[in-house]
Formats: C-alpha cells, structure tokens, sequence
C-alpha cells in the first residue's frame, strides 16, 4: 500500500514544484478522501450514491479528472481499512485547513450522508466527532448540514 501511495504522489508532482509541499497537499487530499469514506462505511451499507458522491467531492475540492479522483479513493479506501483512529487524519486538517475549508469538509461529509436520501444516526455521530476534531463550531456544523438539507 505504501508504494502504491508513493506512486500516487510521483505521478502527480510537477517538475517545478517543491516535493515536500507537493507530498504534504497529496497527504491532506488523503485525509480528507478517508474522511468521507469513513462516514460512507459508518452505517455498514455500501450504497452506490454515497461512491458516486465521494468521487464528485473529490474531484470538485481538488480539481481532479476522473482517473486521479478515482486513484485518490481507491488509496483512501486501503489507508481506511489499514487506520485505527481519525487522529492522523484530523491532525493534517487542522494543522493545514483554514476555517472556511474545515467547514467545506464538513458539508462534504454531510453530502456523503445524505447521498442516500436516509441520515443514520451512526453517520451524524461520525460526522458530529469528527467536526469537534477539526474545530469546526456547532453553529458552523449546524449550518452545514442544513445547507446540504436544502439542496437535497
């Protein structure tokens, strides 16, 4: 799995980039990808919509093509399946994200959620968790998920 993540990284840095920086974004898109697939596989029903919108997410907040959107979620899924907490992931969220973007990433959660039209209350618990790890203000948290309510 490592290499494959490497590989990722590889493929997409531009020459004139700074490697570090570059692999710092790649590890930040990582943990926003596994977040969204945390709330997807937090009502333990694999529903075709909620794919379909992690994808859409992840090509919209990173202006990815499809192959690379798709590549970043195959990752995600693996680093999913290999993580016993939300900490490494939270950890680059908050140290990296401004205000505006933890509260982007908390609608894309709620997006995923919603994506089924039917809110588990395991994924609002997921998503209420992982919002108080990122710092993201009740009101805010609220705020987002009646945004993602009337879009619906």
């Amino acid at each position: 799995m490592i290499k494959a993540i490497k590989d990722y990284f590889d493929t997409y840095l531009t020459p004139d980039s700074d490697e570090e920086s570059h692999q710092l974004e790649q590890s930040i898109r990582l943990a926003v990808a596994v977040l969204l697939i945390e709330i997807a596989e937090s009502d333990f029903e694999e529903v075709p919509e909620e794919r379909s919108v992690i994808l859409q997410s992840i090509q919209r907040q990173f202006d990815l093509n499809r192959a690379s959107a798709e590549q970043l979620m195959s990752l995600a899924k693996e680093e999913h399946t290999e993580s016993t907490d939300y900490f490494q992931f939270t950890r680059l969220i908050n140290e990296h994200y401004t205000e505006a973007q933890k509260i982007k990433v908390v609608e894309a959660l709620w997006q995923v959620a919603f994506a089924d039209q039917q809110l588990h209350r395991y994924e609002e618990h997921v998503i209420r968790r992982l919002a108080e790890l990122i710092y993201v203000p009740h009101n805010d948290f609220i705020a987002a998920k009646h945004r993602v309510m009337n879009s619906t």
